[in-house]
């Protein structure tokens, strides 16, 4: 028996896919990375946004029509989301949901035999510590909990991953350490949202990154995204421990919308205010921090005044990294209720922000400037060269280095979209 998983969506999902490789691999159960090969398939979806959804319901689709042979076990959070439709698409398939990874064995098995095994449902069991199968050794991604405190109302993912859980801190200490001495030089702390962290248990995320920044070895940290409304009452703490030469000067710190009243209506529970005085903080603190966020364009209420507070905000904070999603109604939000703005005034909209965040990203690449940058060497580069991340977690294409290597570079080339440098 030879099983293939294909992982989708964010950082979190795809350290599930590796708890699911882990698991198989504990059961003595054959991973393969082709599916060719495979006498099943895994699918471990991702549902936060229309075109992802798109893209697994077609997934699952072709599997079916040109592996005819082929068993399907479907994961990740359409399981939880949207059952009806998965149904649907795939009335023969076997399900996992999010919180049924460590089950993952036995649904191959039985799926393999000829069953069609649904297992679903919330539950409190530990991703840290687990067995992991990776295809990277030198990232190791860590989930520090599971699941938010958070009600916005443009949100399904919620819906899937359920109430805040967050993991002991020793744990999650112990299972970088381990990572840190089979090789890994770059840990990733994710969570759908790491400012959440220990609301649940009484501990902080802040302890939490200084205890693992203070393991011996040489690597990073990076931390995932943090909801503005959640990091209100630790700013102060987390900008000490981002300050530590381990950890990337990088937050991610979604706003949304730049209009006061789109974000009361999105649930975000924050105001502009709240937030801009977050990043001032950081900036201030932390000069060469890289900045990113996450806008959605066209929200429902959002009219042309929102729109330019919006354009307005983005050219006062000016973040490094813009995430833009088109809104798109979603299974089980409430704002799927609300009628769509026209889709070409969002088009219009989207395309006016693709412009600003050139600019901005254009600009900072371009005082980067014959400056020097220490370098983690990360990946290679799809088309040659290697890809390193900076100390503030910004890209650089670089040439004859290893993977792994922390390097001196010297920037040479500067874009809006890339950086290319040379060792010194």
């Amino acid at each position: 028996m030879k099983v293939y998983i294909d992982s989708y969506g964010c950082t979190f999902n795809k350290a599930d896919g590796q708890i699911m490789a882990g698991v198989l691999n504990e059961n003595n159960i054959e991973l393969v990375d082709n599916i060719d090969d495979a006498d099943v398939v895994i699918v471990n979806t991702c549902y936060v946004k229309l075109p992802t959804e798109n893209k697994v319901v077609y997934k699952i689709q072709q599997l079916q029509k040109n592996y005819p042979d082929k068993k399907i076990i479907v994961g990740g959070c359409m399981v939880e989301i949207d059952p009806e439709k998965l149904d649907s698409i795939g009335p023969n398939c076997s399900w996992i949901g999010p919180h049924q990874l460590n089950k993952t064995a036995d649904i191959v098995k039985q799926t393999y035999c000829g069953d069609v095994v649904r297992e679903s449902g919330f539950s409190k069991e530990s991703k840290v510590g687990v067995p992991k199968v990776s295809d990277d050794g030198l990232i190791h991604i860590i989930q520090i909990c599971e699941g938010c405190l958070g009600v916005c109302s443009f949100c399904c993912t919620r819906f899937a991953r359920g109430p805040l859980n967050s993991y002991p801190i020793s744990d999650i200490v112990a299972e970088a350490r381990e990572a840190i001495e089979n090789g890994a030089c770059e840990i990733q702390l994710t969570a759908q949202d790491t400012a959440a962290f220990g609301r649940d248990t009484g501990e902080k995320l802040s302890d939490l990154i200084k205890e693992v920044a203070n393991l011996d070895g040489n690597f990073r940290v990076r931390v995932g995204m943090m909801h503005p409304k959640n990091i209100l009452n630790d700013v102060d703490e987390i900008i000490d421990v981002i300050k530590q030469p381990k950890v990337y000067n990088f937050i991610h710190l979604p706003i949304q919308s730049g209009s006061d009243k789109v974000l009361k209506e999105m649930r975000r529970g924050h105001t502009v205010d709240q937030y801009v005085e977050i990043v001032d903080k950081f900036k201030s603190e932390i000069p060469d921090l890289t900045l990113a966020t996450d806008i959605i364009v066209g929200y429902p209420t959002e009219n042309d005044d929102d729109f330019l507070k919006t354009v307005d905000l983005l050219n006062e904070v000016k973040p490094s990294l813009i995430h833009l999603s088109k809104y798109q109604h979603r299974k089980g939000a409430i704002s799927s209720s609300l009628k769509e703005i026209p889709h070409q005034t969002m088009k219009e909209r989207s395309k006016f922000l693709s412009k600003i965040k050139g600019e901005i990203t254009a600009k900072e690449n371009e005082e980067l400037l014959n400056s020097y940058q220490n370098v983690l060497v990360v990946e290679k580069g799809s088309k040659g060269g290697f890809i390193g991340k900076t100390d503030s977690y910004i890209p650089v294409i670089v040439d004859d280095v290893n993977l792994g290597d922390f390097v001196r570079v010297k920037i040479t080339h500067a874009t809006a979209t890339y950086l290319k440098g040379i060792v010194e």
